[in-house]
């Protein structure tokens, strides 16, 4: 019998970040009420036996909580970056902006 549920729904917008072993999807999705949602995933490349296999872990995020979201990741960036690491050269890390993608890391904003 078919599982008709569809927990993986359709994507409206994909973003991927590449960092060394793990690979970090950022997905919108909709609602079947014509709703969106935000998914955040963990793909993380591992070794068993002779062959190769990717760990996932996923964080669910709806829209009444973006706001709290972005500003407690911000905030926490910010801390390393200003507190524990404040002599620390992080724009080694800045990445170079062209028009498809954002710079992300010193003005996270989902408005």
């Amino acid at each position: 019998m078919e599982d008709k549920r569809d927990y993986d729904r359709d994507e409206i917008f994909s973003k991927k970040v590449k960092a060394g072993k793990r690979t970090y999807f950022f997905d919108v999705k909709s609602t079947r009420s014509n709703d969106y949602y935000l998914t955040i995933t963990e793909s993380k490349r591992k070794m068993k036996d002779d062959s190769f296999f990717y760990e996932k872990h996923k964080i669910f995020l709806y829209k009444e909580d973006f706001a709290k979201f972005v500003d407690a990741l911000q905030n926490t960036v910010d801390h390393v970056k200003n507190e524990l690491m404040a002599d620390f050269d992080f724009s080694q890390f800045d990445i170079e902006t062209n028009e498809d993608s954002d710079k992300f890391g010193d003005d996270l904003k989902w408005e």
